[in-house]
């Protein structure tokens, strides 16, 4: 039935609205409020069609008025609609012909494209019939190829029907693979992960697209005309699908602010699709900004400013078009606003926050920057082995080109595979039994082969993020082909690489000291600073090495620190970004740490006491092999002879499960493990404890051949030599092994890790140089690109927070008036200053590649129901390994040493520099913490305006064999070991300035003129190339016009 408001006789005639629409969407919260407000201008009679007229009522009969709102949804007769709007001609607030184009994805994309609006490379399959097979579609491992356009994984793929929100995106095999699919919400779920998944659908067409990663938050833009625009952060469904409500079941979103690109392209949108209301996603990524998907019709939920904004726009949109005799001014006081309800709010619903370390009330925290090990692993191994064979040449040429003297690395799932089988082949011909008259060399290289074997078995798929093998030739010999001649690989050296694995019990504890980190490091702050962490208050990078292992440390302790649900692989490629140069890598000290272990060498062989002597007893960590026990070459027999006690037990259980495999076929050996499910779990493996199999993914053979590896290389009888490099290997595997295969009541393990740990402690810290000076060396060396991006990210938090502090003194100095005139638009002339201010600040900044490459997004004030939404905290996370841990931390304990800084104090005080001494490991999950606090109070040009914290933890630097610590022992029940808690590295009340900081770090730094600068994407020239078009777009928005004062705020 159709409802209106009726005119009384003698007032002027008001402008008719009728509202074409199912009565779904008439009823939705939004669409009542914004019309509500725009009757109660009284300049509106707003008429409702209703279901019955729009589905059974011919168009002659159905309202006359002079303004549409009109548009699609489910069921709705778009055709029927367009016959009605050529009848009667109304003003359209979306036009509808143009509707159809948005059921298309690809004509959405082509529209985009036409107009020049960015969007993701993508490329179309198109599929007259389900599975069709198409010349042009290529399908692999870890790439799809269109026409020739290739898409690495991660991709996405999308249904081309703009109503199938069935969206995909599918995984490399270097983050362990797997697809996850992205629906409409369900409750608390958007989107699933399916780890066995990897191959994409074929059953119909779909648009495949490059991944972008937006830092686990997508940004929904809603125009109100060509003119307005609000833009709101959630969190993105591909994170870990779980939606976040506050207390009344809303979904939490934050409105944010657009940069001027992102209103000019939100303006061509709304004119591309003639749809005067609309909602479409952007993908901020690197810097810029791409539109992935366009709505159409679309309101904003819960926000009453927005619902002032769009009535007031929707106002001005159907006087001009119908009443322009009308003024469009807007009234001092909004109709509305007498009875208007407060906005409820937008709370989250898990709370929980901490402090470390004291701090004054005018103290705001600025910054955290941790560099953080990754967590408990399995023993790193590598197998090296000289190979003759055929099947295994021919391998090494089919994956290098054909070219005989190139070296071949073998590292996806197909070319392990191929390895595989050849190998399968290979090792029972190389099987040796008793009586055998070969040389022993051939025994080795025979067992070599079935080790290789078991360590490719391993799991029954591969995940090439754990295993790599790489093949280089040796000798040559040229073979006659046709009338020419060419050279063939006779014998090649194969490395295999494996182990290493983020364990179930390093994931446990890298996502509990993300718990941690949200719950203590942030003062003040409940998680709702953490858990939308692109709400841009809080502004989160996390980094890491290549390392597989420190990579999933990322991805789980992101999980704790975000409060994320799901496995690990989408948070690892959608918020973790790999850093190789930074965070990998020994090359530039190769040299000095090779002196630094002949020089160990010495003083272990040669006695430790006389070296000590010298030493100073005020300052015991000058002295050269500090932390070495006195006893050191007393030690080394004893090592040797626990080390072959252990290996001679594993190797009789090896033996037993031997035999058992030597009984079936070489294709019938069951894997004993899959180590990608694996990678789901925080929780020992029961099943294989009580059958008294070995923790993990390894099996007894595996194991054998770690520790026989371990005594071959530990001590050559024939020359009686030591190697005291094996040191630290026998004390992981001996650590690993009481952690994780106590069950297996091994021996003379507990005593051969109390003489591997004496020796370890030692060892492993001295690994980076001998003394002081040659740590500091070292360290500079290891750590200088990190140090110099840790400078980098302090100066820049610098810069920002005196830039908001003065433009917030600004703000405050400003006149009434000019505050009217403000709309959440009108910040972006400030963000122009701001960025100005930034970039003359010397060359620091520019050439910030992680700055340089991202916009400054904020939230929105006017609109975000948070506290203090000004505030901004920068976080970013290193994550490495313990090479680069011990770098770092020498770097900040020694560099007054340096003669350019003589006499200057150490940037950690003497029981600082003590207790690192006396610390001999930085274990598992060990960190170094630098906090950076503001002090409002204090003049922005004065140094104490920051502050510096640093502290750092030992990691879980617990022995296995802890029997007094209660909570270690409940722990060790789950293969477990407590993290250390935080301890400080400068006195109580000292006073660290940023200045200090800079001066004694900066010469062993790498400059940041050096950092390579930031690349434009191929293809994006962006939009302003004048001031002039800056200008315009500021005065754009509808209330600027006015300048009564009388805009909404």
């Amino acid at each position: 039935m159709v409802k209106g408001r009726k005119s009384n006789g003698g007032k002027k005639k008001k402008v008719i609205v009728g509202v074409c629409v199912m009565e779904k969407k008439v009823f939705s919260a939004p669409m009542g409020q914004i019309l509500e407000r725009l009757q109660a201008f009284g300049e509106f009679e707003i008429i409702y069609f209703g279901d019955r007229v729009i589905l059974e009522e011919p168009i002659e009969r159905w309202p006359i008025c002079d303004c549409l709102i009109a548009f699609h949804s489910s069921g709705y007769p778009l055709e029927k609609a367009e016959a009605y709007a050529a009848l009667r001609r109304p003003f359209l607030v979306n036009k509808l012909e143009p509707q159809h184009l948005l059921h298309d994805r690809r004509k959405v994309y082509e529209c985009l494209e036409m107009c020049g609006i960015p969007v993701p490379r993508y490329a179309a399959v198109n599929r007259d019939k389900p599975y069709e097979d198409l010349e042009y579609f290529v399908e692999e491992e870890d790439f799809v190829e269109v026409h020739g356009q290739r898409f690495w994984k991660p991709f996405v793929e999308k249904p081309v029907h703009g109503d199938d929100h069935r969206i995909m995106i599918y995984y490399p095999s270097s983050a362990g693979g797997g697809m996850k699919e992205l629906f409409r919400k369900v409750g608390n779920r958007s989107s699933e992960f399916h780890p066995e998944v990897r191959r994409v659908r074929r059953d119909g067409s779909y648009i495949y697209e490059e991944f972008m990663p937006t830092g686990g938050t997508d940004v929904k833009v809603y125009t109100v005309g060509a003119e307005y625009a609000h833009a709101e952060a959630r969190k993105s469904p591909v994170v870990d699908g779980v939606v976040m409500r506050n207390p009344d079941g809303k979904e939490v979103r934050y409105p944010v602010l657009l940069t001027p690109t992102e209103k000019q392209m939100a303006r061509e949108v709304c004119n591309a699709f003639r749809q005067g209301v609309c909602g479409f996603d952007l993908l901020r990524c690197e810097g810029r900004s791409y539109v992935c998907d366009v709505n159409g019709w679309s309101f904003v939920k819960n926000s009453y400013k927005y619902y002032d904004d769009a009535a007031c726009v929707l106002r001005k949109l159907f006087l001009d078009a119908k009443a322009p005799h009308l003024s469009t001014t807007i009234p001092p006081v909004l109709p509305w606003k007498v009875n208007e309800p407060a906005q409820p709010c937008e709370g989250l619903t898990r709370q929980g926050s901490g402090i470390i370390g004291s701090f004054g009330q005018s103290e705001e925290l600025r910054c955290v920057i941790a560099i953080i090990r990754h967590g408990d692993r399995t023993a790193k191994q590598k197998v090296k082995l000289k190979v003759t064979e055929e099947k295994l040449l021919n391998l090494m040429l089919k994956y290098n080109g054909g070219r005989p003297r190139a070296e071949t690395k073998l590292k996806s799932a197909v070319q392990l595979q191929d390895l595989l089988d050849a190998t399968r082949i290979l090792v029972p011909r190389a099987r040796l039994g008793p009586g055998s008259d070969s040389e022993a060399e051939d025994i080795e290289h025979a067992e070599k082969l079935r080790q290789v074997k078991a360590v490719l078995e391993e799991g029954g798929h591969f995940s090439g993020i754990y295993r790599k093998v790489q093949l280089k030739p040796l000798k040559w010999v040229k073979v006659a082909k046709g009338d020419t001649e060419e050279e063939r690989p006779i014998e090649a050296l194969m490395v295999l690489k494996y182990g290493g694995v983020l364990t179930h019990a390093g994931r446990k504890q890298a996502e509990e000291l993300g718990r941690y980190f949200r719950n203590n490091m942030y003062p003040g702050e409940g998680t709702g600073l953490l858990r939308l962490h692109s709400t841009y208050r809080h502004d989160l990078k996390i980094y890491s090495s290549d390392e597989g292992r420190v990579q999933m440390s990322a991805a789980a302790f992101a999980k704790g620190l975000l409060d994320l649900e799901g496995q690990l692989t989408p948070i690892l490629v959608s918020l973790v970004s790999k850093d190789s140069s930074m965070l990998d890598g020994l090359d530039n000290a190769s040299i000095e740490m090779e002196e630094a272990k002949a020089r160990l060498n010495e003083l272990i062989t040669s006695g430790v006491k006389a070296a000590q002597a010298n030493g100073s007893s005020k300052q015991p960590w000058m002295v050269d092999g500090a932390g070495l026990p006195p006893n050191a070459s007393e030690l080394l027999p004893t090592l040797v002879k626990l080390t072959k006690k252990v290996t001679e037990q594993v190797r009789l259980l090896a033996k037993d499960e031997d035999e058992e495999l030597a009984e079936t076929t070489s294709y019938d050996v069951i894997p004993p493990y899959d180590q990608a499910r694996a990678l789901g779990k925080t929780n020992i493996d029961i099943n294989r404890i009580a059958a008294g199999l070995p923790c993990g993914s390894e099996g007894f053979l595996l194991m054998y051949a770690r520790w026989r590896k371990l005594e071959r290389d530990l001590y050559n009888e024939r020359k009686d030599r030591y190697d005291i490099t094996q040191i630290p290997d026998v004390y992981d595997s001996c650590k690993y092994d009481l952690l994780h295969n106590a069950h297996l009541n091994i021996d003379g393990l507990d005593e051969l890790f109390k003489v591997a740990q004496l020796l370890a402690d030692g060892v492993i810290p001295n690994e980076y140089g001998i003394n002081p000076m040659q740590k500091l060396k070292i360290g500079s060396k290891i750590a200088r690109r990190l140090l110099g991006k840790i400078l980098i990210d302090l100066r820049n938090t610098r810069e920002e927070a005196i830039n908001v502090a003065e433009l917030k003194s600004q703000c405050q100095s400003s006149t009434t008036s000019n505050k009217n005139l403000k709309e959440h638009t009108d910040h972006q002339p400030k963000s122009k200053n701001e960025e100005s201010r930034r970039t003359s600040f010397t060359s620091d900044k520019s050439m910030d590649q992680d700055e340089d490459e991202e916009i400054k997004y904020r939230l929105d004030p006017e609109y975000a129901n948070v506290k203090t939404p000004e505030r901004h905290v920068r976080t970013r996370l290193y994550f490495t390994s313990e090479s680069h841990i011990h770098s770092l931390m020498n770097v900040l304990r020694y560099s007054n040493l340096d003669e350019s800084l003589q006499g200057e104090a150490s940037l950690i005080c003497d029981n600082g520099l003590e207790r690192l001494l006396k610390t001999k490991e930085l274990d598992y999950m060990s960190y170094i913490v630098l906090r950076m606090f503001e002090n409002t109070e204090v003049h922005l040009e004065d140094p104490k305006r920051f502050r510096l914290e640093m502290t750092f933890s030992r990691g879980a630097d617990l022995s296995p064999l802890e029997k007094t610590d209660t909570e270690a022992a409940s722990l060790h029940q789950e293969h477990t070991l407590p993290i250390m808690g935080p301890e400080r590295l400068q006195e109580v009340g000292a006073y660290l300035t940023l200045d200090k900081m800079e001066e004694l770090v900066r010469p062993f730094a790498m400059p940041a003129e050096d950092f390579p600068p930031p690349s434009i994407p191929q293809g994006f020239s962006g939009y302003f190339k004048s001031a002039g078009v800056l200008e315009r777009l500021v005065n754009l928005w509808p209330f600027h016009k006015h300048a009564n004062g009388n805009a909404s705020k």
